[in-house]
Order: C-alpha cells, then structure tokens, then sequence
C-alpha cells in the first residue's frame, strides 16, 4: 500500500504511522540542529515541507497530510500543543527579571509592543493584502521575537553589554504578550462575526480573559500548596504539572474559546514567581515535553500547506510586506518607544535585529487555521486568513537569514561588538580556583568565576573578581550570563561528575576543546577510558592531576606563577629552572588564551606568558622580579 495515501487518511488512515513519521522528523531535524549549529526552527520547517507540500509537487500527494489523518482532532492538538509552549514562556516570565531587565526594555514592552502591533496591522491589511480581521490577529502575534533564535545569534556575534540584554529580556517577556495580543484580537474578531455588537463583545472578552487569568492563578496557588506541603511525591509532580495544564486548558475554554491559552499562561507565571523548591526539575520536564510538542507542531503546520497556499504567498505583496515589517514597523517602534533610552548605535541595531522564533510560528499556525474554520460558518469574509501561515513562515526564514548574517558585521561596524578577546568561565569557587582565577586576572584575562553557593564566591567578591552567583546549567544562566565574554570553560568544582556535566553542556557551543576539567583519578590511565565516551571534557594540566592533589601542594606552599618568556628565557629553561611545575595555561603573544592539557601542550615562544602551579622558588635565572605575588619571568 502506498505510504502516502496511509498517512493522508486512506484505507482507515494510520494515525499511528503519521504520529511516528511526525515525531521522527521533529526531532530528527532538532538533533540535526544540535549537530550543525543551525537555527532548529528554519530545519523542522524544511522537514514539513519536505514531506507536505514539497512531496505533493513531485509524486501528486502529499507524503503526510496531518488535517486528513488527524480529523476533526487536528486543531485541537496544535491548541494543545499551544496551550503547553506558552505555559513555558510564562514559567520563564519572572517578575524580578523584568525590573533588572531595566528601563528600555519595560518601555519597548508596554510601549513599543502596542505600537509595533498597530504598524504591523496597518503593513499586513496594505502591503500583505490580508483583511483588517485577519490582519490584526496575525500583527499581535508578529510582536514576538524568539528567545530561541535569538540566543545563539548573540553567541555567534559575541554581542554583549546592553544591547545583548535587550535582546534577551525582550524575546522572553514578548513571547506570551504577543500571543495574549492574538487572543484578545481573534475573541473580538470571532464574537463579532457572529452579530454581536462589538463593543459587547470586547466588554465580554475582557471578562472572559480576567476569568482566565483568575483560574490559572487559582491553579498555580493549589500546586504551590500541593507541593510545599508534600501533598503529591517527587516522582508524580511532574505528570500532574502537564495533567494541570490541560484541565486549566480545558475549563477556561468553556468560559470562551481561546481564553485558555491566557488562564495557562497566567498559571505559568504563577508558579514561575513562586520560588517553589524542585522548580528545576519541574522546568527540566516540562522543556522535554515542550520540545517534543514544538517539533510536532512545525512539522504539522507545514506539512499541512498546500502548493497552492505557498503559490498565491510568492508574490510582490509578500515582498512589500517583509520590506514593511523590516524596515518601517520595527525601527519605529524600538526608536519611538526608548527615545532618550539608547545610544544612537544601540538604537540603530535594536531596530534591526527582531528575528522571529517557535511562538510567532506556532500561534500563527493556530490561528490561521482558526480564522478560516470562522469564515466557513460566520457572516464575514476573512480574505487571506490561509496566507497567515505562509506569511509567517518567510518572516521567520527572512528575519533568521538576514539577521543571523548581518548582526556581527553590524555589531563591528557600530563598535557594540566585544573588541576584548573572549576570557574564560571558571566553574567552581574553591581555594585552588580562586588562585588561578587571580593570576588569569593579573595576565589581563578576562575571566568570570561561577558557583551555586555564595558562601564559597564571598573570597572571590572581597578579592575583586567578577564572579556569577548562579547554576551555570540552569536556563537563568543562559539569560544572565553574558556568553560574548568567554570562549573557554574550566570545571574545576570538587565534583567530578558535575565537571563532566558542565563540559558537556558547554562543549556543542564552544568546542569539546575549549572545556577542560582536572583528572578523574591519580591513575593516569583513567581519564583515557572515560574520555573515549565523550563524556568528559579536556583534561586540565596533565593525567593523574586531580584537585585532591593540587589542594595538598597548595597548602605546601605551591603557588600560581607568570612567567614571561623572551628569546633569552625559553619554554626549556623554565622546564630545567622548574621541573615540578605545572603549567596550566599560557598567553601567547597575539592576547590568545590557551589551556594545557595532555592533548594541548605549552607552544612557548618570545612574548608569551605562562601561568603555571608550583613550589616557591626566590627567583628563577634572569627572571623578573616579583609583581603582586606572582612570579613574572
């Protein structure tokens, strides 16, 4: 039996198959994303269309058609699946992090999110051809800009400072308003269209979403309650989580349809601000399942267009509308809304740089599909509800090309690029740490010093060091800690295990060369079996160099050392002057920081400086003499 014609609903239409051929290119095409470093959101669009629309052309029907093989029950799942993705981005809406996100970013919120949602009204009604109805809706949704896409852009551009946070604060904060600003669109649109007065109606919505707002509330309150009191074991929390999100869906639509998607909102918001112990773990699961759902949906909503749909979208309207949304609707609304806030360059790239991400497309995709159910049954007409979709899709895949490639050039050229060669990350605040984080100080290397505890980071503070209060694994880190200012990362906690969790998270980003931690065990063989596993990082200094033993030479006497070498004084002569010296990393001539380690040996050479671990010696020949405790050569 042909494939095809099983997935789109023929001969009893296999569910079951559609399911696995959705979840298999959902996440195949995240995985692959992993792998190349690529933006996930443009490669699960690609899978969809690929198997959708793209299929359709070449062999007449479509490999998977997700609106026969599903049914009735097609929009209902993507609602669902909706439902669960701005649950998450109202658990990551702290209200602590708006007030640091700090004044241009409140005002580019309640200022410039209304106002971009009215210039985007007007570019989607005149220059995309859509009516006002559909129009509105879909220009709510256009306010997002994703948290998702955004991230990786910073790191590739080594954007720091304020407009780096900007950006940051602005995808996380903007991601379920832009949604709400739909559903408050699409209400009032939909009660209209049934005869009702408008003005009654926009009355009824604002109820009917203050209802919303109430049950989600009154659902985080009960989970809180629930699991502070102990009322609900560790290994149930999580299913109830995602069972509670579903109920809240279910009874706020009863109210009014749609409202659900802000009563699941406002729940996550509620539980994100509570300070709940064992969030972590909660926050952990629910990212599992909101990358399952988020795959899901992308490979649905495109493998749902039809050639026709994607035809009638390649036009000069479609164009018009980019042009519109790019150049006019965003500078606009950045520069009108934090006048007096920016610097005049700051100002220049945060009008540019707005790509969209997962939320833009997956509530369009909602959306669209609703406002065409609306125009079979209601009194208006909804021209252009099926170009919502398409629309959205080549605003996500122009704003992601466009920026990804222009927002590092761009950066230079207006001098808000970092121009300071990238440091290093030290993860785990200790004795030994503390040390070496001084001397990569004292060598002009720009270094952050990060742990959980602020009891360990108090020497670090009172020593002047910049220090990370924090879970580096933790999606706070990813938001607050500013990832332009290191290109290398060493785990050097008193927990192995940890150290090779840290390098594991680091390693896709940075390279599995640019994270290091310390020997496993004083067997110098040891760390070679585990590293064969690619579970590990770099190993630091040499095999068999463990923190138990670096502690105990420490408190012998050993010391961190920066030793200068010069055409005179040589890499081998510091050997021979010091042949029980570890050298842990060296700053060659060009400012490059360099980690030693069994695979990475010192270079050497006239201009370079080497940090190294051992014991007092008064002065080595022809060195320097000492300069803040450290030895310089």
């Amino acid at each position: 039996m042909d494939l095809g014609i099983l997935l789109a609903g023929g001969a009893g239409g296999d569910v079951i198959v559609a399911c696995a051929l959705i979840g298999t290119l959902g996440l195949g095409a995240q995985w692959l994303a992993w792998r190349l470093q690529a933006p996930a959101i443009v490669l699960m669009s690609l899978a969809g269309l690929a198997v959708g629309p793209l299929w359709s052309v070449l062999f007449g029907d479509p490999l998977l058609n997700p609106s026969e093989s599903f049914g009735d029950v097609f929009r209902p799942i993507v609602s669902l699946a909706v439902a669960v993705i701005l649950f998450e981005g109202g658990l990551v809406l702290k209200f602590e992090n708006l007030r640091e996100a700090g004044k241009p970013v409140r005002r580019m919120i309640f200022v410039g999110g209304p106002l971009a949602w009215v210039l985007g009204t007007f570019a989607a009604r005149y220059a995309a051809g859509l009516d006002w109805a559909s129009a509105v809706v879909f220009a709510g949704v256009m306010v997002v800009t994703g948290p998702t896409v955004i991230m990786p852009l910073l790191r590739q551009s080594k954007l720091g400072g304020r407009p780096a946070q900007f950006l940051k604060w602005e995808g996380i904060v903007n991601d379920p308003i832009g949604a709400l600003f739909a559903v408050a669109a699409f209400e009032i649109v939909r009660v209209a269209s049934q005869g009702d007065n408008t003005v009654a109606a926009a009355a009824w919505i604002i109820f009917a979403a203050v209802e919303g707002i109430i049950l989600g509330i009154i659902f985080g309150w009960i989970m809180i309650r629930a699991f502070r009191n102990g009322w609900a074991p560790e290994y149930l929390k999580a299913p109830l989580i995602l069972g509670s999100i579903i109920l809240c869906y279910a009874l706020a639509e009863l109210v009014e349809r749609e409202i659900g998607l802000v009563a699941v909102t406002a729940y996550g918001m509620m539980l994100g601000n509570s300070k709940l112990a064992g969030l972590t773990e909660l926050r952990k699961f629910k990212e599992d399942i909101a990358v399952l759902l988020v795959s899901g949906v992308f490979v649905m909503l495109t493998a749902d267009l039809t050639p026709q749909i994607i035809g009638s979208a390649i036009n000069m309207n479609t164009l018009l509308f980019l042009i519109c949304m790019l150049f006019i609707v965003r500078p606009l609304s950045v520069w009108i809304s934090t006048a007096g806030t920016l610097e005049r360059n700051e100002a220049l790239l945060l009008g540019w740089i707005a790509p969209r991400g997962i939320v833009a497309v997956a509530v369009s995709g909602l959306f669209g599909s609703l406002l065409i159910d609306l125009d079979r049954v209601g009194r208006f007409d909804f021209e252009g509800a099926d170009q919502i979709a398409p629309l959205a899709f080549a605003m996500v895949f122009t704003t992601v090309v466009l920026h990804g490639f222009t927002i590092g050039p761009l950066a230079r050229a207006l001098g808000l690029a970092r121009r300071e060669r990238p440091g290093v990350l030290i993860v785990g605040a200790n004795a030994w740490s503390l040390e070496f984080t001084k001397a990569l100080q004292a060598s002009k290397v720009d270094v952050i010093i990060a742990d959980s505890s602020y009891r360990r980071l108090r020497p670090a503070r009172e020593a002047g060091l910049d220090v990370f209060l924090g879970e580096v694994l933790s999606e706070d880190a990813e938001i607050k800690l500013d990832h332009a200012r290191f290109s290398a990362v060493a785990a050097l906690s008193t927990n192995d295990s940890y150290n090779s969790l840290v390098c594991s998270h680091f390693a896709p980003e940075l390279g599995r060369h640019m994270v290091h931690q310390l020997s496993l065990s004083e067997a110098e063989e040891s760390d070679e079996k585990v590293a064969s596993l690619n579970a590990r990082g770099r190993t630091l200094i040499r095999r068999g160099r463990t923190y138990d033993g670096l502690v105990r030479d420490q408190y012998r006497g050993w010391t961190f050392s920066r030793t200068g070498l010069t055409d005179k004084y040589t890499l081998e002569q510091f050997r021979e002057d010091r042949p029980q010296a570890d050298i842990v990393a060296e700053i060659r001539p060009d400012g490059s920081l360099v980690l030693i380690g069994p695979n990475r040996e010192a270079r050497g050479g006239d201009g370079t400086t080497l940090i190294s671990f051992a014991p007092e010696v008064s002065q080595a020949p022809d060195a320097a003499p000492e300069m803040g405790g450290l030895a310089l050569s």
